[in-house]
């Protein structure tokens, strides 16, 4: 797996770096954000690790114009922890958020989380699930609507496949974090509510009145199936 680290502390991009290819990890590493555009752009990689302080331009913009072109996994570092500020990350695209200072341990822990949801499906062989003019392709990780590729991010790929697997089923906003973000989230479960927004926005023909991701007032969204 080859990795993109970018953060303008060399020192900490240096010891990430170290870690990483201990763990057998191909690293390559940027220290502004327009050099991590152009790289992730041509770089063949399969994972981002991007600073949301950053000279050139900030991790929030490099993230937004990345989604521009690619799907792939995105964690966002920064030094500030208010929630307002993570959900304005995961509104940017990205997929998971991490503040300094943090354990490299739980960095790797969220790195091989990610990982393994982006390419597992496609160990699992062929599949698709398809309800009314969705269809969802598990080894390819693709949702189309009408015949029309839908782009979408990692975690909102892999939120919709949960949701489609196991219609009629209701998950807390709780549940979902768990079991889509893999870890015990400690901040703001609106998170999620982000994420089903997006969703609906991509994959319904009138977000405002959902016909497929639906909400159970005072428990938590299902995929009507």
């Amino acid at each position: 797996m080859k990795i993109l680290v970018v953060d303008d502390e060399r020192l900490l991009v240096k010891g990430i770096k170290f870690n990483l290819e201990n763990e057998g990890y191909q690293v390559e590493c940027a220290y502004d954000g327009a050099a991590a555009v152009e790289l992730v752009r041509t770089g063949g990689f399969d994972l981002v690790i991007l600073d949301l302080m950053m000279p050139e331009i900030d991790g929030l913009e490099a993230c937004m114009r990345i989604r521009e072109f690619s799907n792939i996994p995105i964690i966002m570092l920064t030094a500030r922890s208010e929630d307002t500020d993570k959900i304005i990350g995961f509104e940017c695209g990205a997929d998971d958020y991490i503040t300094k200072p943090f354990n490299i341990l739980e960095l790797k822990a969220r790195i091989r989380a990610m990982l393994r949801r982006a390419t597992g499906s496609a160990a699992q062989g062929k599949s698709q699930i398809t309800v009314g003019d969705l269809t969802l392709d598990t080894e390819q990780r693709v949702a189309v609507r009408d015949g029309e590729v839908v782009e979408l991010t990692a975690k909102e790929y892999d939120l919709i496949e949960l949701l489609m697997k196991n219609p009629r089923r209701v998950y807390s906003r709780e549940n979902l974090m768990n079991v889509v973000w893999g870890y015990s989230y400690t901040g703001d479960y609106r998170t999620v509510d982000v994420h089903i927004r997006r969703l609906r926005e991509k994959l319904e023909r009138h977000p405002a009145e959902p016909e497929y991701i639906l909400t159970k007032w005072g428990v938590g969204y299902y995929f009507k199936g």
